[in-house]
């Protein structure tokens, strides 16, 4: 039995390399993933960085208004892998919701977040 694109999670991500960086934008489709497909999800968004030495990678947030324990899930695994490959995750354009999803778990305090996919950029090719 197939699925279709937006239960596959394909929708669910842009992911562009921009020059040193991996830009994974997470769009509306992600609030619709159904549940049990977290490693299909997980494989589209890490198998970029396992590609690279030193991933700097952002997770755009601009687009979602709302995400789940399985994205949040995500979110650390692909963190985990960058920063074992040498590199660094940082999270854009947070809305106060996701903000304080990432206050009460303390992901905050982890994760460097930046209003924008451009300040997040210029801050992380700095580094």
């Amino acid at each position: 039995m197939g699925l279709s694109d937006s239960q596959s999670g394909d929708e669910a991500f842009l992911i562009e390399r921009r020059g040193d960086l991996t830009v994974v934008t997470a769009t509306p489709a992600l609030e619709q993933i159904d549940f049990g497909l977290e490693e299909a999800v997980a494989e589209l968004i890490l198998k970029p960085i396992t590609l690279q030495e030193n991933p700097l990678v952002i997770i755009d947030l601009s687009e979602v208004n709302n995400f789940g324990s399985m994205f949040l899930a995500l979110l650390i695994r692909c963190w985990k892998m960058a920063v074992s490959r040498g590199g660094t995750m940082a999270i854009s354009g947070v809305n106060e919701q996701t903000r304080e999803l990432l206050r009460v778990t303390a992901l905050d305090m982890v994760w460097p977040l930046y209003a924008s996919k451009r300040e997040a950029m210029d801050a992380l090719e700095l580094d």
